[in-house]
């Protein structure tokens, strides 16, 4: 039988949903979670993928992804892959972790992607083992539970910062002054009253989460799909890839510094060369091979690795943060002129 077609286009956000092979355990214990996590973290940063938020259940994860790279398939492959083999290797055991393919349904903007963040931040109480519990039992698991974004987005903890919360947060909290509390309540309400219409409209479709025209445009796409690759329209709050030119990111790194000196740029550690990565990834959208080629380096797996200690020193580094910043700003000075 074929492979179900998934439809990929700039732009696009989808519900992912990931489960354990025959049933089975994703996560055996808060080491396997914290893993999942960092993959999430380091894939999303490597493919340029908007993370909105996740929950990882005992087998089975939700995602709410976007994608202005058009690259859902690869950045899955690689947070799947990396994980699988990691896991196998901790716990010793061999075959398919995961159960299939992972599902990725579109999702169309505004209401329905805000119900659906409701929905995925409630589903760990949505189990048998607390779907009879009292409600004020049931807010205070879901305030507690550490393994979704939740907690990031209603105030509780400090939100990971690989997880972009402003689409979701602008929509319920447009003008309020604690934007964290006010989607708290949102979220929250949902346990007192149950949203029977959405979890309806949730498996009304395998193609996507929305309105009734909106699943019929994504039919069409899908049947055109089948015999030529399609591209939908945009809707709002998804995010293009917004590229530069090479010549204009070799204007913003030398205005910061930062000039294309191949000699200097020998160190594995070297600073200049990480922030050139960084620019030449982020904002001229070239592969980690072209980066490779430009910048002398022996390959594409170097610009990854390159890629990761800039992450690792971000941590620590407040001066390392405040200089991608100010790249970052100077490049979103030509996307608002």
């Amino acid at each position: 039988m074929a492979r179900k077609l998934r439809l990929q286009f700039e732009g696009a956000l989808y519900h992912v949903t990931v489960r354990g092979n025959a049933r089975g355990a994703l996560f055996r214990d808060d080491r396997d979670r914290d893993r999942m996590l960092d993959r999430l973290a380091q894939a999303s940063g490597d493919y340029e993928v908007d993370v909105l938020m996740y929950c990882l259940m005992a087998n089975h994860v939700h995602l709410l992804v976007g994608t202005p790279r058009a690259n859902l398939s690869a950045f899955m492959g690689s947070v799947l892959t990396g994980y699988s083999v990691y896991f196998n290797l901790r716990h010793r055991r061999v075959g398919h972790l995961t159960q299939g393919r992972f599902s990725s349904p579109l999702v169309e903007g505004d209401a329905y992607l805000l119900r659906l963040s409701r929905y995925l931040h409630l589903n760990p109480v949505f189990t048998e083992a607390w779907i009879d519990k009292p409600l004020a039992a049931r807010i205070a698991e879901v305030r507690r539970y550490p393994w979704s974004s939740y907690r990031g987005y209603a105030g509780l903890a400090k939100p990971a910062d690989w997880v972009r919360r402003e689409p979701i947060l602008d929509q319920v909290t447009a003008g309020a002054r604690r934007p964290e509390l006010a989607y708290r309540r949102y979220v929250e309400a949902g346990l007192a009253d149950t949203d029977e219409e959405f979890i309806g409209i949730l498996h009304q479709s395998p193609h996507g989460i929305g309105s009734e025209a909106f699943l019929e445009r994504l039919r069409d796409q899908y049947q055109k799909a089948s015999s030529k690759h399609a591209r939908l329209e945009d809707v709002a709050l998804r995010r293009e890839a917004r590229r530069l030119s090479i010549a204009t990111v070799d204007g913003l790194l030398a205005e910061h510094g930062l000039g294309l000196d191949l000699t200097s740029l020998q160190r594995r550690d070297c600073t200049p060369r990480m922030l050139a990565v960084h620019a030449y990834t982020r904002h001229a959208g070239l592969t980690q091979r072209e980066v490779a080629k430009r910048l002398g380096m022996r390959s594409g797996s170097s610009v990854s690795q390159q890629l990761r200690l800039l992450r690792a020193r971000l941590v620590d580094e407040p001066g390392l943060r405040r200089r991608i910043a100010a790249i970052d700003a100077s490049a979103n000075r030509y996307f608002k002129g």
